[in-house]
């Protein structure tokens, strides 16, 4: 018997051009309409049909990321609905956050759709192309990425750690001269074998470089109504799990201060019970990748594929 269920939601990198096809014909569907409607232009064809330039696009992955998990999620809460299982809490992966916040019946659709449209509009424009970087850090401690950012940052010239995806792999981002410094450091300090990957991204985001973002952020999600939560939810800027009924002003702000803050994935995972249930709900498969990293213990399973809910419903029962 299952006896907790953790709902998880994929941030940016999971997007692919036919995200959203194996729902046609299925009452979820109808949530690419609704995303067409509240945004103003046809994100649904660049889904299913890309390209896949325009779909990569910080203001348009967002939205589309988030339309198709909200999708899967009307599915698959239907389906736990109907077997009598709740939902124990939820939480998303830097934009999945606002995916899991539409689950929660804090934001609606219409709202968050727009929201991350604009979300991705602010970061992409506050900072200009070069200025910045974000770099993979494989099998270098937590604790020594940290003191490395620090030793390595100036005023005004910062590097800091951006996502905490799993032990072994934390993304560094910020000013392109102090995410150079950062490689260097780990060269001279750091014996056991590592590695350090440049990431093929459009601008330095979860860092003090996108405060310009955070502010204009801050002045949309004002004009947004956030309702108290109604399942527990974790939140990435402190990786702390929010109990049923928190009010939407706490919500709000967790949300403004993640734009420039870290998301803490790992502590968030490594914080879950063994015997929960992971579904994760939304494109592709990353977030399986990072939770087997986190706890081997956690059963994990991934909607975006053939047999998914099959396997689910095996599951469940």
């Amino acid at each position: 018997m299952v006896k907790s269920v953790t709902l998880v939601f994929p941030g940016q990198g999971a997007q692919y051009v036919g995200m959203g096809k194996a729902l046609e014909n299925q009452p979820s569907f109808e949530f690419l309409n609704k995303a067409n409607q509240s945004l103003g232009f046809d994100l649904k064809t660049m889904m299913l049909e890309g390209p896949d330039e325009e779909l990569k696009m910080t203001a348009n992955t967002q939205p589309a990321i988030l339309t198709h998990s909200v999708a899967l999620f009307d599915k698959v809460s239907e389906v736990l609905l109907n077997k009598g299982i709740k939902i124990d809490r939820v939480l998303g992966h830097s934009v999945g956050e606002y995916a899991a916040l539409v689950a929660a019946k804090c934001l609606s659709f219409e709202d968050a759709v727009k929201a991350v449209n604009l979300r991705g509009t602010y970061m992409q424009e506050a900072v200009p192309a070069g200025k910045g970087k974000m770099i993979a850090v494989m099998k270098v401690p937590m604790e020594k990425i940290q003191e490395c950012c620090k030793a390595v940052s100036q005023d005004g010239n910062e590097v800091m750690a951006a996502n905490f995806n799993e032990p072994n792999q934390t993304v560094i981002s910020g000013h392109a001269e102090a995410c150079d410094r950062a490689v260097k450091w780990f060269e001279e300090n750091i014996e056991d074998a590592y590695r350090c990957v440049e990431l093929n991204v459009s601008a330095p985001f979860h860092s003090s470089l996108m405060k310009p973002a955070r502010e204009k952020l801050a002045e949309h999600l004002n004009t947004i109504e956030f309702r108290p939560t109604f399942v527990p939810y974790v939140a990435n800027i402190d990786a702390k799990e929010y109990p049923a009924d928190t009010s939407g002003d706490v919500v709000k702000k967790n949300l403004i201060e993640q734009v420039d803050g870290s998301v803490r994935w790992t502590q968030s995972i490594a914080a879950l019970p063994d015997d929960t249930v992971c579904i994760e709900v939304g494109p592709g498969r990353v977030l399986m990748g990072l939770i087997r990293k986190i706890n081997r213990n956690i059963k994990v399973i991934s909607l975006d594929k053939e047999g998914a809910f099959e396997e689910l419903l095996e599951v469940l029962s």
